[in-house]
């Protein structure tokens, strides 16, 4: 035990590397029930999970940020949508068309890149040469995976649907991060996130069930009911718990570096789960994102 208020930084270590174990595997699901339940319906029932989840964890949190949510209710809207409705379901779309190992790194190096811009442009937040570096080398690691290693594919690059998906799960996740900067003071963590999945799960409600009336019924099973509680339970709410207290620990800035473990998870899981084939395309587009990563995180990197 820490005495005082101390930060307890090997805790904080061993929360944050096991939050990107658990998020690693979303990229894994995406791929391993694409036959066995669809997108939206996958998505809907992980958040709704995590709303029931989350309720009796939360409950006294909830009443306070309910004024709160009133208050400022198209605020709560987009980051619901963006953070909820529409990032995970595009990278379950994209499970259909692209391997896991593409929307791992593809998913979780584009979307910080994108947030540097958007944070640019609407937040004037500036661009420091360390992290215009880094972001130029994690451009070329994707370009480099999307075009197989190849100038003329580069020449004539065309996104395969999965890949379309993905990054347009990555650009909804990094306007929701954008949102996340501007969260109310007033309003707890947990509140926060009690509002956020809600509403999430509600927009993504009425696709649902438009979805449910067009596609065949899924046929239950111990796999898929264990993937909806892996996700809800999982990737939705014991990850964030865990990311929550590791910033507590560590600090924000500390704790960000951890997400870069998202892919090398993944593709790990990947190859060892999906038999999915690792090439040299892979090895090299990821060494090329993580020097990009890791210029832009050197200073970091530097300090206690």
């Amino acid at each position: 035990m820490k005495e005082g208020n101390q930060p307890n930084v090997s805790l904080g270590i061993l929360l944050a590397v096991a939050a990107t174990i658990i998020w690693s595997g979303n990229f894994i699901v995406a791929r391993a029930v694409m036959h066995t339940i669809p997108p939206i319906t996958l998505a809907f029932y992980r958040w709704a999970t995590a709303v029931i989840i989350l309720t009796p964890i939360a409950w006294k949190h909830i009443k306070p940020a309910w004024q709160i949510e009133k208050e400022n209710k198209a605020y709560f809207f987009w980051t619901g949508l963006t953070g909820v409705s529409l990032f995970n379901t595009f990278v379950y779309i994209a499970g259909h068309s692209s391997t896991a190992i593409n929307l791992a790194l593809i998913g979780t190096t584009s979307s910080p890149i994108m947030s540097v811009i958007l944070a640019y442009i609407f937040l004037k937040e500036p661009i420091s040469w360390r992290r215009l570096t880094g972001m130029l080398l994690c451009v070329a690691g994707i370009l480099f995976l999307l075009s197989k290693g190849s100038i003329q594919n580069l020449l004539h690059l065309q996104f395969n649907k999965g890949d379309a998906w993905v990054l347009l799960g990555a650009l909804s996740f990094a306007i929701y991060n954008i949102f996340t900067r501007k969260r109310p003071a007033a309003i707890s963590a947990l509140g926060f996130l009690f509002f956020v999945f809600l509403i999430g799960a509600v927009l993504l409600f009425p696709a649902f069930l438009v979805e449910a009336a067009n596609a065949s019924p899924v046929q239950w099973n111990v796999q898929i009911l264990s993937v909806i509680l892996y996700l809800g339970l999982g990737t939705s709410v014991i990850a964030f718990l865990f990311w929550n207290r590791s910033i507590k620990e560590l600090g924000a800035g500390r704790t960000a570096l951890f997400g870069n473990l998202i892919p090398i998870f993944s593709t790990m899981e990947a190859v060892v789960i999906l038999g999915e084939k690792i090439s040299y395309i892979h090895v090299a587009s990821f060494v090329l994102i993580i020097s990009g990563l890791a210029i832009d995180n050197s200073r970091l990197l530097k300090q206690k």
